[in-house]
């Protein structure tokens, strides 16, 4: 695997310190191997890109859309295709699912982390 560039590296230590509330939520849960044992990694650099979550048992992206998301569609759908093209699986969730129904996000990561 390429080494990741310092500047993306840097990039995303600062934005794990200024994580939405949407993200905190999620990570409350995600980290410490809380569900079923497994690792992930919040702000994870991977290529080019900075992913939200990662879980590398499972080569499983999980990103978080905020309103500012609905302004890129196309740039999530190019960066989703490349993630995709190299192996790793991608799902989403709006912010406003995981502050409303995070006992249902985090079912749907436990069904990609077994599949």
């Amino acid at each position: 695997m390429p080494r990741i560039n310092p500047h993306t590296t840097a990039h995303a230590r600062k934005l794990r310190e200024s994580q939405t509330p949407a993200e905190q939520k999620l990570w409350s849960v995600l980290c410490n191997r809380q569900v079923d044992g497994l690792k992930f990694r919040r702000q994870h650099p991977i290529g080019q890109f900075i992913v939200d979550f990662y879980c590398g048992n499972s080569w499983l992206v999980i990103e978080v859309d905020g309103g500012g998301h609905l302004d890129q569609e196309e740039y999530d759908a190019e960066r989703t295709a490349w993630l995709e093209g190299q192996g790793y699986r991608v799902i989403r969730f709006t912010n406003l699912e995981i502050l409303k129904d995070l006992n249902s996000v985090i079912e749907i990561i436990r069904e990609h982390c077994i599949l």
